[in-house]
């Protein structure tokens, strides 16, 4: 088996123990009227005189399916709304969406799944199926806000590099879907959250901007997050917050609202699952595995360095057998040019300069959804002839760099990955084989 095979079996491993709908059918177990939760809570369906599905995420179509087979004509409808080309058939009403930066079928998504929501009754039961995405394909404006506020501030966070949480955080203060704003809408007597989660630590209030929790961030923290960045937003959006922080506002539902008695949620596949399982691949391909981080985070660039560096030190020392080293995390991307890539595609190129020359050593990078940043790739190898391939067709590594191209340097180098959707989104992988 070449060191290429080994990385993609372990991919595969990875993405077929984290896969959404896989996930929800092993958690999701019906015991006549009983439904059964891997978490140990259950739930007495003939209680409720309607059930309900609604979600948002790149991988919640597949649940939808799973949940939709497990309960049959027990669905009497719902709304899932998914990135472009992320849909599969579904007996509901099914929205395709913009990500990362929402359009105008995310806002009518996000408000037919408030219609729906409102419309429940208190003796139904509403089911939300979450993944990673849900905050830019929900797109639901507050009042005095519109779609191209929303459109202009997430740019302008997702160009300056913002972790997850501080953008979420002031997206859950922008909507009037996030931040537990879809349960206080919801009429349901009973709610039940399914989640897979893209976020680092698998906290719900950050993942899909936590609709259905808990919100312990506040206006002043959203208003924080901006001025930290130096970010020039519309007007409408500074009055919006300096209104929440003085009281002119509502605040974001937090733990002490009555209303998450009758609220449930679970996380149902996470990045642990698909690491553990790349490890088990690779071990079974005769490597020693070595889980070094659930938690990279940081400049895309700068993880892909370090990556290079780490596995080049194994190397270095001779090891009497193959190794492979495992990260997970979410890196981010400062955009200071014009090209096209995204935070794997990135991390694959850095790493890539660093392992220039040298033998012995293949890294890959890779997003478990099947599309890194606004592009139709997953992610790229890395290896000591990548620059030299890239040179010679026609991409200069440090100038695609310096334009953030990783897309053309990987394609000209023959390294870049491309799977299309996979069915899940559990942040992202990378493996560096030391043999």
């Amino acid at each position: 088996m070449t060191a290429r095979s080994a990385l993609q079996r372990a991919f595969r491993a990875a993405l077929d123990a984290a896969g959404a709908e896989g996930a929800v059918r092993r958690f999701c177990q019906l015991d006549g009227e009983r439904l059964e939760l891997g978490s140990g809570e259950s739930l007495t369906l003939s209680e409720f005189e309607r059930i309900w599905l609604v979600g948002a995420g790149k991988a919640t179509p597949p649940m939808a399916r799973a949940m939709v087979d497990l309960l049959g004509t027990r669905v009497v409808g719902g709304v899932v709304t998914t990135k472009d080309r992320h849909g599969v058939a579904l007996p509901l009403d099914l929205w395709e969406a913009r990500h990362p930066v929402p359009d105008v079928r995310g806002m009518a998504a996000a408000a037919e799944t408030l219609r729906l929501a409102r419309s429940a009754a208190p003796s139904d039961l509403l089911i939300c199926l979450l993944s990673g995405g849900a905050s830019a394909l929900w797109a639901a404006p507050d009042q005095g806000l519109s779609l191209g506020d929303l459109q202009r501030v997430t740019d302008g966070l997702l160009r300056a590099a913002a972790p997850i949480d501080e953008l979420n955080a002031v997206r859950k203060h922008l909507s009037r879907i996030a931040g537990g704003r879809l349960a206080r809408a919801s009429g349901a007597g009973r709610m039940l959250t399914l989640a897979v989660s893209d976020v680092l630590g698998d906290k719900p209030d950050v993942i899909g901007s936590g609709p259905t929790v808990p919100d312990p961030t506040t206006f002043a923290d959203a208003l924080s997050v901006l001025e930290c960045h130096d970010l020039e937003v519309p007007p409408s959006v500074v009055r919006h917050l300096q209104a929440g922080l003085s009281g002119g506002r509502s605040e974001t539902p937090g733990p002490e609202d009555p209303l998450w008695e009758r609220t449930s949620y679970v996380v149902v596949a996470s990045l642990s699952d698909a690491l553990s399982a790349a490890a088990d691949a690779l071990t079974a391909s005769g490597f020693e595995s070595r889980i070094l981080s659930t938690g990279l985070t940081g400049e895309a660039r700068a993880a892909g360095a370090t990556i290079a560096r780490q596995a080049l030190a194994v190397k270095g020392d001779g090891p009497k057998h193959p190794i492979a080293l495992l990260w997970g995390g979410e890196t981010t991307v400062t955009v200071r040019g014009e090209g096209r890539g995204g935070r794997n595609q990135e991390m694959a190129l850095a790493a890539a300069l660093e392992l220039e020359g040298s033998a012995g050593v293949l890294i890959g990078c890779f997003a478990t959804d099947g599309t890194d940043g606004p592009t139709d790739a997953a992610g790229g190898y890395a290896d000591g002839g990548s620059v030299v391939r890239a040179r010679a067709g026609g991409v200069d590594p440090h100038w695609a760099l310096d334009q953030n191209d990783s897309y053309a340097f990987l394609t000209a180098a023959g390294d870049l990955v491309c799977t299309g959707p996979t069915g899940t989104n559990v942040n992202d992988v990378a493996i560096a084989l030391c043999f």
